[in-house]
């Protein structure tokens, strides 16, 4: 039984690189890389746990193709617990072409696929029951279950004594906090982007942000913050933590790594501080190397990383 369990996206990358310059209309350009890689939040996020060393089993859908093929056979060869993953014969497996730019920052092309269909119908809870925390990953993607279906999930996960946590996704369709207000109650942790949170909340100061969230039932929030690391508030405990300077080769899936990091740090009962450290660390691994879960470490090698590093440089 898994201690962990993702439920959300899954997504097939294609990731090139580097490519800073568009084609012209009918025209070709070439890069040095292209590789296919398993992606998608909740896939990218058990994936790192489970290299982590943190049991994770994984509840979403995609379809009955090659790329479903593809996806699931990347969660079992990653050892993560696969049974959760409905096929749908109907709709395409999701994906993303994945443009990297030099300087290791990201430009998508997203297909939603069978991760529009997923629905809280889809959901084993045998699955879940006896997991110590439940991860929503890819809020605002998932337009089958955002929402109160969400809500309605989370509510019952806290009712079996599980603890819960969210991570969303950009909202193309603008939805924002219409969408996510009915889940914030039976949300423990939130680790959404700061970007996404702006958005969610209308407020542009990080605390002001976390407020916003907490003041609507979030207990804790983790805020991702890119180039300035990432900032904590609970009721008691309000932190910003640097980054690790790293030489970033595809932020591909930092996100998602920062939100395993910080999901292992509240599985293993660290404090806030020591949580949001190893959320950093993860992500700055994850950024070493192409793809969403490639540059992954294990547990010790992340705390030798953090060591090596001494404090994060500021």
């Amino acid at each position: 039984m898994a201690d962990v369990v993702c439920l959300g996206i899954l997504v097939a990358d294609l990731v090139g690189m580097p490519l800073d310059v568009y084609p012209e209309r009918g025209k070709l350009v070439l890069v040095d890389q292209l590789e296919l890689h398993s992606g998608g939040c909740a896939a990218n996020t058990a994936i790192d746990l489970k290299k982590i060393g943190i049991d994770t089993g994984i509840i979403g859908k995609v379809g009955q193709d090659g790329l479903g093929d593809f996806m699931i056979s990347a969660l079992d060869r990653n050892q993560v617990d696969s049974r959760g993953v409905a096929r749908d014969p109907k709709v395409g497996t999701s994906g993303t072409m994945v443009v990297v730019h030099s300087d290791g920052e990201r430009s998508f092309i997203h297909y939603l696929g069978a991760n529009a269909s997923l629905t809280d119908a889809d959901i084993d809870w045998s699955l879940i029951e006896g997991a110590k925390i439940l991860h929503v990953a890819g809020t605002f993607l998932m337009p089958g279950i955002d929402g109160e279906p969400t809500a309605r999930v989370l509510k019952k996960a806290k009712s079996m004594g599980i603890t819960t946590a969210l991570d969303t996704a950009w909202d193309s369709r603008g939805r924002w906090m219409s969408a996510l207000k009915p889940c914030l109650p039976y949300i423990d942790y939130a680790v959404p982007s700061l970007a996404e949170a702006r958005m969610v909340t209308g407020m542009e100061d990080p605390a002001d942000v976390a407020r916003v969230l907490m003041d609507h039932g979030v207990k804790i929030v983790g805020l991702k913050m890119g180039e300035e690391g990432c900032y904590v508030k609970s009721a008691d405990v309000e932190i910003t933590i640097p980054r690790y300077e790293v030489k970033a080769i595809d932020a591909l899936g930092a996100g998602d790594a920062f939100a395993a990091g910080f999901i292992a740090g509240v599985y293993y009962g660290w404090d806030l501080e020591k949580t949001g450290r190893f959320a950093n660390a993860v992500g700055a691994c994850c950024v070493t190397a192409v793809g969403a879960t490639t540059g992954i470490k294990s547990m010790e090698e992340t705390l030798e990383f953090m060591e090596n590093y001494g404090p994060a440089s500021k």
